[in-house]
């Protein structure tokens, strides 16, 4: 951990939603391979799709059908790759293990949390309900709620004054290196969830502190 570590100042925890709060990737990975199983071809093990879904839609079609956002169809793929995840948001998605004891946690000693994602509102807010976090977030920011995504820190910031609390009141947690860039960025601290997708290393992120398993959180307050 760094030695700038403030735990005894925390108000808040912020959260990132996909591989971070949820395990989302297999109903990701189901869209995917619906598309590919609708064009003949084989679906994909879950782990290399796994691996790219805090990408969303862009880290799933690379792996899938190997096509990146300068490609002509692209846009086509993602619209109907977002359709078909739309449908079917939470037939396998789940808060990871541990993680509801981490907010029981928070709660019960009076801290405030959210999440900060970004995920479109669209899929945020019906996922948030369907996992029964929509009554007890203090703040869910999604990708389009404020003009600027993660790497920055607006949307962080945007959390942080919904839940009436400095930035440096907060520390987020996220399995991506532009969740590590946007917290250091709105001058929160920042805990990197390696317990999550980590497409690079979480410890090459330069996060205050990296942490295995979800119930490690409890170890910090």
């Amino acid at each position: 951990m760094s030695d700038g570590f403030r735990p005894d100042h925390w108000r808040a925890m912020l959260f990132d939603l996909d591989g971070t709060l949820a395990d989302t990737a297999p109903d990701l990975a189901a869209a995917a391979n619906a598309m590919r199983v609708a064009r003949g071809l084989e679906p994909l093990p879950l782990g290399p799709l796994r691996q790219v879904a805090s990408e969303g839609a862009r880290g799933l079609l690379r792996i899938a059908f190997e096509k990146a956002p300068a490609d002509a169809d692209f846009t086509v793929l993602r619209d109907e790759f977002l359709s078909l995840y739309e449908r079917k948001l939470a037939v396998h998605t789940r808060l990871f293990d541990g993680m509801p004891a981490v907010l029981d946690a928070l709660e019960s000693r009076g801290l405030a949390w959210g999440i900060v994602t970004n995920k479109a509102t669209r899929f945020t807010a019906p996922l948030a309900k369907l996992l029964g976090l929509a009554g007890r977030a203090g703040s869910i920011v999604s990708g389009d709620t404020t003009p600027f995504t993660k790497p920055d820190p607006a949307p962080l910031l945007h959390a942080a004054d919904e839940l009436g609390l400095p930035a440096g009141a907060c520390v987020y947690v996220g399995d991506d290196h532009r969740d590590i860039l946007a917290g250091r960025a709105a001058g929160m601290d920042t805990i990197a969830a390696g317990w999550g997708y980590c497409a690079t290393p979480a410890t090459r992120w330069n996060a205050d502190a990296v942490l295995a398993h979800p119930l490690d959180l409890l170890t910090l307050f």
